[in-house]
């Protein structure tokens, strides 16, 4: 019996090796925040490029969300987003944040530890954390 439970003991050893490190501590996610100015009738973003690496997201599918919810024409200028139309960094901030619910965050963990994959024609967000899934509409 005691090389039954010492056998338990390496494998249980060896599992715990194998679990993945945690991709961020215990610190809360902090969502980035839009820093924007406005030229004339445009708004643009100039931190557009870091907000998507901070998110982990494409940029077309972020430059096409904004597009989307504020009903305007959008266009990359460099690292910087310009949207045709002029809008406050409060309903820019609170635009992002409704993105960040629905395309970054885990729906059951509430990490930010996610990914977006195409499985036979629907997106699923996969969270990397716990291994949840949740169909997503783009």
């Amino acid at each position: 019996m005691s090389d039954f439970l010492k056998s338990y003991e390496e494998l249980l050893a060896q599992a715990r090796k194998a679990l993945p490190e945690k991709t961020q501590g215990a610190e809360r996610f902090e969502p980035p925040v839009v820093e924007s100015f406005m030229q004339g009738s445009k708004t643009e973003i100039r931190n557009f490029e870091v907000i998507c690496q901070k998110i982990r997201r494409d940029k077309q599918l972020l430059l096409k969300y904004f597009a989307k919810e504020m009903a305007i024409p959008t266009t990359l200028d460099g690292s910087r987003l310009v949207l045709h139309g002029k809008f406050n960094e409060r309903m820019l901030n609170e635009k992002l944040r409704n993105f960040i619910e629905a395309y970054v965050i885990c729906k059951e963990c509430k990490r930010p530890d996610t990914k977006i994959v195409d499985q036979s024609g629907f997106k699923t967000l996969i969270c990397e954390a716990c291994g949840a899934r949740a169909p997503i509409k783009l």
